[in-house]
């Protein structure tokens, strides 16, 4: 018997005997690769096989990604975010926050995203560096923090949050943007010529808006194998995860919460006034957090597809057998794994209108490239998805999409708290950030 044989039988033997076996025997030493842990989830739930996502790139491919938008859909309904399991109508607002509101969530955390366990580690905040300097002629006072998790009941997994914290020189507790991102840079964008157009740093700052970043990866490595380390790993002793342990997007959405708590120590942040950001899985994270964390006053979610804002109902773009797949699976609870399997996407109790009705009656936007350019994430299927949660806004008081036919490219439809717009520079949020910073200035502009 290999190694890596040896590791997968004990972890096996360990996650088999379930929760009471697993606080007795200690993990492989080791570590299980995100193929391992990904059959050992299956094996929990007792899946065979899974059904094959879409292929994105080779259109010989039998299962190459749905372009017809005929064959799109949805072709079931949507679960009703405003009628209860019994069938009577929500028709109060304290009808939503009272009861069907929890129902939801309950929904997502049970089903999609997985449970934040109930008793985490504290996070201490250290400063790591200070400097003031002059960005784009405005002057700043720049840090970079580290969150330190308490790890004294499992010192094997070490946590420490990484964030930039950058705000204007002077008094007063200004808004702020919070981006999932990385202090130093996407390392995939090393040595590659800046994008055309101002930053979105800038953007803010001359505002007078202050801006942070936190590195997800800090909070939790963004792979299979990475399950038995990060916050994930450390709350579960490096042990494998229950069939509804949170994934690595609640997660991060989990570590963007606790960024909001030291927010609220900070003399030069209004930590009422704090936005959120993300691209793509970091889009779908941001959503995540507004979702759970009604603390978040706006949201600008950016190309986050499969889920993130898009439909997991339409059959174009990623599908949801993609992200049940070994490279992915580790963003979501292991039950939602059976959807893939077992089950189908017509069998899961929510989508993703009402992940976005979760966040109402804040405003959010969905920013997205043109169907061609960003075809993967599937522009229609997050419109389609925001005018759906728009009856949740609107029992809320606020103002919906207004609109329910597709707008074309470069159509801003922002008249209400939900906002969308099509871009046409491809997978980033670049050209919609001025939209957005004017969107959510409405907001967070307010005395």
């Amino acid at each position: 018997m290999n190694r890596r044989a040896a590791l997968l039988g004990a972890a096996l033997a360990a996650f088999a005997g379930g929760s009471a076996s697993r606080a007795q025997t200690p993990p492989p030493a080791g570590g299980l690769t995100a193929e391992q842990d990904h059959r050992l989830m299956l094996d929990r739930l007792g899946i065979k096989t899974l059904r094959p996502g879409v292929d994105g790139y080779n259109a010989a491919a039998p299962n190459f990604v749905n372009q017809d938008e005929a064959k799109a859909g949805p072709f079931s309904p949507l679960p009703d975010p405003l009628v209860f399991p019994d069938g009577r109508p929500v028709a109060t607002p304290d009808d939503w926050w009272k009861r069907r509101r929890p129902q939801l969530v309950e929904l997502f955390s049970r089903e999609e995203h997985g449970r934040v366990p109930k008793h985490m580690p504290a996070v201490r905040w250290r400063v790591v560096s200070e400097k003031h300097e002059v960005r784009n002629g405005v002057a700043v006072r720049e840090r970079r923090l580290a969150g330190d998790l308490d790890n004294r009941a499992w010192p094997a997994v070490s946590v420490s949050l990484d964030l930039l914290l950058v705000t204007p020189e002077g008094r007063g507790r200004r808004p702020l943007v919070l981006e999932f991102g990385f202090p130093d840079g996407a390392p995939w964008l090393k040595g590659r010529p800046a994008p055309p157009g101002p930053d979105w740093r800038d953007l803010v700052l001359a505002r007078g808006w202050g801006y942070a970043i936190l590195d997800p990866t800090s909070v939790q490595p963004d792979n299979g194998a990475g399950l038995s380390r990060g916050v994930i790993g450390l709350v579960n002793h490096g042990r494998p995860r229950a069939p509804d342990d949170w994934g690595a997007l609640r997660a991060w959405a989990w570590g963007a919460s606790r960024v909001l708590d030291f927010l609220a120590t900070d003399p030069a942040v209004d930590d009422r006034r704090v936005a959120i950001e993300g691209l793509s899985r970091y889009g779908k994270a941001a959503l995540v957090a507004m979702a759970y964390d009604q603390r978040f006053a706006a949201g600008l979610i950016a190309s986050s597809g499969e889920g993130g804002a898009k439909l997991h109902r339409r059959k174009r773009g990623e599908q949801l057998e993609n992200l049940a797949a070994s490279g992915e699976y580790h963003w979501m609870a292991g039950n939602f794994l059976r959807y893939a399997g077992p089950l189908t996407v017509d069998d899961l109790p929510v989508d993703a209108h009402e992940l976005i009705a979760l966040c109402a009656p804040r405003p959010l936007f969905i920013s997205v490239g043109n169907d061609q350019a960003d075809g993967w994430v599937d522009s229609r299927g997050m419109f389609m998805a925001a005018v759906a949660a728009g009856p949740v806004y609107r029992l809320l008081g606020a103002r919906d999409l207004g609109v329910t036919t597709f707008p074309e490219p470069l159509t801003l439809v922002a008249d209400g708290e939900l906002a969308f717009r099509q871009h046409e520079g491809g997978h980033t949020p670049g050209p919609n950030w001025p939209y957005f910073l004017d969107f959510a200035s409405r907001y967070l502009e307010r005395p």
